[in-house]
């Protein structure tokens, strides 16, 4: 199956994309993996893109989905994949329409975690990460034994900028704007999918199976 996975920050995407991936047998792609793998290995993309990122400015498009592309012409991804982080707005997935369509296929699905604002920022408002190890620990779902101080190294946890309920929110408005959309394109494909993203970890995940298992995957 060729997959898309969408939702907010917090809903879970990077957790269930390696599960429902891994249920499929096809490779998890995400846009940060994609950068890195480019990044480093000095591809002509990889140069290009750096040049934006060093200059702090938003990599083109263009550059993106020439990745994207190349990745999805590998071997691994010959059956099938799960896309994680891309696209981001209509225009992506307009690209990315064409993008497999020149590759001789189509998108089969596009799963949507939904889950509500004040539940994301409930969950990424609690995250603390340690100053020493980094593991990330969380003030209610994972909490330590000494509040403040990490269980693994003794060192002091710290809340992280993008973890604080102002950045969750400003984070969510730009979600909203830019990515939200996306919702409207892929349902008028008929192509979407909701899960409900609320609950235990496992049980998310076996409702985006259940919910593959309907459509053949």
């Amino acid at each position: 199956m060729r997959l898309v996975l969408v939702g907010p920050p917090g809903a879970g995407k990077g957790t269930q994309a390696e599960f429902i991936a891994a249920h499929l047998s096809v490779p998890k792609i995400s846009t940060g993996d994609i950068f890195r793998a480019n990044v480093s290995q000095g591809t002509p993309l990889g140069v290009e893109a750096k040049r934006y990122m060093d200059a702090g400015k938003l990599v083109p498009d263009e550059v993106t989905i020439n990745m994207v592309r190349d990745r999805l012409a590998e071997p691994d991804a010959a059956e099938g994949f799960l896309l994680d982080g891309f696209p981001r707005t209509t225009p992506q997935a307009a690209a990315l329409d064409k993008l497999l369509a020149d590759l001789g296929t189509a998108l089969d699905l596009v799963l949507e975690l939904v889950v509500d604002d004040d539940e994301v920022i409930r969950r990424l408002s609690g995250r603390r990460t340690c100053r020493g190890c980094g593991k990330i620990w969380h003030v209610e779902f994972d909490a330590t034994t000494r509040e403040g101080i990490c269980d693994r190294c003794g060192a002091e946890l710290f809340q992280r900028d993008d973890d604080k309920p102002e950045t969750i929110a400003a984070r969510l408005r730009e979600y909203a704007e830019k990515t939200a959309p996306l919702v409207d394109y892929y349902g008028a494909q008929g192509k979407l999918v909701g899960i409900d993203a609320t609950g235990p970890v496992e049980d998310v995940t076996v409702r985006a199976i259940d919910a593959l298992r309907s459509y053949g995957g």
